[in-house]
């Protein structure tokens, strides 16, 4: 099994090979700032009591508040969150937003559970962590299996506790508590100025440039939505029970096969692994999911000139509309959709050139051997950014 907590601090490890990193601040990085824990006893609706394992991870905050969504989910663990605080700091800091990295979860089974069930356990959630969190401190958002209802709980519950109105301490809220305009279609937007960028640095020709996405969930969805509209072909969709190519019925293992130009995995990780790596077809892979393709997988569509843009570029359209959303209940204004996605593109524009900088100039610079993929400049990027931060700061 894949241990995501050692891959995060094995990528790090990797970067640190192209750029100067003290020693310690190596060290410091390869693991999070803070691990909180606590047990969560909440009644059942038929009476039991019962407890749930909680954690908050904390990566770091030198270029701004922690920053990461909190899931509820049986797999929960203390290594992913772990992880998942890494992957958000260099997020944050490939597209550039003043945040750090954070994640938390619970060991639950939402799908087991009743609203009001739910409910406690968000209130639990904070009762047991609030001192954490803050709107300059560490902010929260929504994840798997979490929406904008258990925001608004846990942001009352936090509010009734600190005794104060304080909005901006947690984002992806309902519109009617400060929740951002735009933010639903947030991320696939962004995966979607993506590909607009890649069409033009590799002169695609749109109505000829055939896509295949693998999970339309939100994501998925709004990606295919946006990139339809542009006049791009989209020639097969899938969703959790399977999907569909030229009118037939396909599995979403076959759809990862496909002879596309662009590849949208946009559903769950490890999609991509050693075992299908070779096997994929597309030109270029969105990476719309969390962590789609495998280190391993990702070494063998390098070999085979297939480019992958990482993850932490491609989605990092929520947590920038996320930062919008955080800025707007900071200053008490709130702004238009139409604006809120024209910020969103400006953002996204200036991420892609600098990676897509970073990934052409360091192929040409290093030996063959050191070859340098999208992932690996979009890492590039944003760990120089955290460095400097921490070496402006003294750490």
């Amino acid at each position: 099994m894949n241990n995501p907590y050692q891959n995060a601090v094995k990528q790090l490890e990797n970067v640190a090979k192209f750029i100067e990193i003290d020693k310690k601040i190596l060290e410091q990085l390869k693991s999070p700032k803070k691990v909180h824990k606590a047990d969560l006893k909440i009644k059942l609706d038929n009476g039991k009591m019962v407890t749930f394992k909680a954690f908050r991870s904390q990566h770091n905050d030198a270029i701004g508040p922690h920053k990461g969504g909190i899931r509820f989910h049986p797999n929960v663990s203390e290594d992913e969150v772990k992880a998942l605080s890494m992957w958000m700091t260099w997020k944050c800091a490939t597209v550039g937003i003043p945040y750090g990295g954070a994640k938390g979860g619970i060991i639950c089974d939402p799908k087991n559970m009743s609203q009001t069930e739910l409910e406690r356990l968000s209130r639990a959630y904070m009762r047991a962590m609030y001192k954490n969190f803050g709107a300059w401190k560490d902010v929260p958002a929504p994840d798997v299996n979490t929406d904008g209802q258990t925001m608004a709980w846990m942001l009352d519950e936090y509010e009734k506790l600190v005794g104060h109105l304080e909005p901006a301490m947690i984002t992806g809220k309902p519109l009617e508590l400060g929740g951002s305009q735009g933010r639903t279609e947030a991320t696939g937007l962004g995966g979607f100025y993506v590909l607009e960028q890649l069409a033009k640095v590799k002169k695609l020709n749109k109505k000829k440039t055939t896509i295949a996405v693998q999970g339309v969930g939100n994501v998925g969805y709004w990606f295919m939505e946006f990139a339809k509209k542009a006049g791009y072909q989209i020639v097969a969709s899938s969703n959790s029970k399977g999907g569909e190519y030229k009118g037939k019925k396909i599995t979403n293992e076959q759809l990862l096969e496909l002879p596309v130009d662009v590849l949208v995995p946009a559903a769950l990780e490890n999609q991509i692994t050693q075992a299908n790596a070779a096997k994929i077809k597309a030109k270029y892979i969105i990476e719309m999911a969390n962590g789609p393709v495998t280190p391993e997988a990702d070494e063998i569509l390098h070999q085979k000139g297939i480019i992958s843009l990482p993850d932490v570029l491609c989605n990092a359209g929520g947590v920038t509309v996320s930062y919008f959303e955080w800025v707007q209940n900071n200053m008490g204004y709130y702004w238009e959709k139409d604006e809120v996605w024209a910020k969103l593109k400006v953002i996204m524009d200036r991420a892609f050139s600098e990676v897509w900088e970073i990934y052409t100039a360091k192929k040409a610079s290093l030996a063959e051997s050191r070859r340098v993929n999208p992932r690996m400049a979009a890492y590039i990027l944003a760990v120089s950014r955290v460095v400097k931060a921490m070496q402006l700061r003294g750490r």
